[in-house]
């Protein structure tokens, strides 16, 4: 019997490590130390990072040749099993997702158990809605430990708007009895200038990931659109817009999938002036188009209730129905509301 759990664990950790190859590895096939270190400057630590990267990007590091990305390529295929699994292996897998409790119940019911690893969750609505805090209730909660023995991990925040405050997270910290300078210690934060930077940061999240491997378990991205807006003006620059957008959310994504962590943003809205037209009930709607609309697994749609009281709506998921919950913004942060 003793054997049998030993042989369980050795199993597990084999699973882990086969989960995060390390690109160093790939000094057994011929690839240089020089050049393992370019792709690590360039954000690619991993054997699945390498897959999820095309041969035109790995052509942009400087120093990498066409003769070094087929080598690179060829050696990562080698290192990684064939494509397909079948859905009963794939369902294994699938056991290694976790979810961050949101700070209310009724909220984390609606979400099948809150925000979820290895895809990205959107919530948008107009100001006031609650995005902010339910941003900053993520980066407390998802240090606690929680349900299906997940453990708790650091986060990554990442603010285009300047709306992050320290101050709240000692507030939402009191209201679950943790050590204020501990929960600031475990969040990474970083304030993007330009839809570039905000890119490039992405960059060192995925370099700061796979440095500390299985410790980060949230990325927050507060929110996602706010420097596209300001970059981009007017019809001439929207598809330039949309295939920069594009690269990001396919990045965040990738990196979700690759480190398993959590990925929560934040989202606009715009008056749609065409909707008076149809005779629409609400004539606002998320910002991003369809490519965020595409990209994201879970699209929380927040409005305003009485008081407090704002109230949530899953406005896409692939699997969950379309329901709504109400929560209510406390001092210490998102909260179920009082009936």
């Amino acid at each position: 019997m003793e054997e049998l759990v030993c042989d369980q664990e050795i199993a597990a950790e084999g699973e882990e490590e086969s989960y995060f190859q390390d690109i160093d590895i790939l000094q057994n096939h011929g690839i240089n130390v020089a050049d393992i270190k370019k792709l690590k400057s360039a954000g690619i630590c991993t054997i699945k990072g390498i897959q999820m990267t095309t041969r035109k990007r790995l052509l942009a590091i400087k120093g990498i040749s066409e003769g070094k990305v087929d080598k690179i390529k060829e050696a990562s295929q080698k290192l990684s099993e064939s494509g397909f699994l079948t859905a009963l292996e794939y369902s294994d897998r699938r056991k290694m997702c976790f979810r961050v409790s949101t700070g209310s119940s009724e909220l984390d019911k609606l979400m099948g158990g809150g925000v979820e690893s290895m895809s990205i969750t959107e919530a948008f609505g107009e100001f006031r809605t609650g995005k902010t805090q339910l941003s900053h209730t993520l980066c407390v909660t998802a240090q606690m430990p929680g349900n299906n023995g997940y453990g708790g991990g650091k986060v990554v925040f990442i603010d285009t708007e300047n709306t992050f405050r320290p101050a709240r997270l000692k507030e939402i910290a009191d209201r679950f009895n943790l050590d204020h300078e501990a929960v600031l210690e475990n969040v990474l934060y970083a304030r993007a200038y330009t839809s570039e930077h905000q890119a490039e940061l992405l960059d060192f999240v995925a370099a700061k990931f796979h440095e500390e491997l299985g410790v980060f378990k949230l990325l927050v991205v507060d929110s996602i659109m706010a420097l596209f807006r300001v970059d981009f003006s007017g019809r001439g620059e929207l598809a330039d817009r949309q295939q920069k957008l594009a690269q990001l959310l396919s990045r965040l994504q990738k990196i979700s999938e690759e480190y398993n962590v959590a990925v929560f943003i934040t989202n606009q809205m715009t008056a749609d002036p065409g909707a008076t037209m149809s005779f629409q009930a609400d004539p606002k709607k998320p910002i991003g188009g369809h490519i965020l609309a595409h990209a994201s697994t879970t699209r929380l749609s927040l409005r305003k209730g009485r008081g407090e009281v704002r109230i949530a709506k899953i406005y896409d998921s692939p699997d969950m129905p379309e329901s709504e919950a109400s929560f209510a913004l406390t001092a210490g942060g998102v909260a179920d509301a009082k009936e």
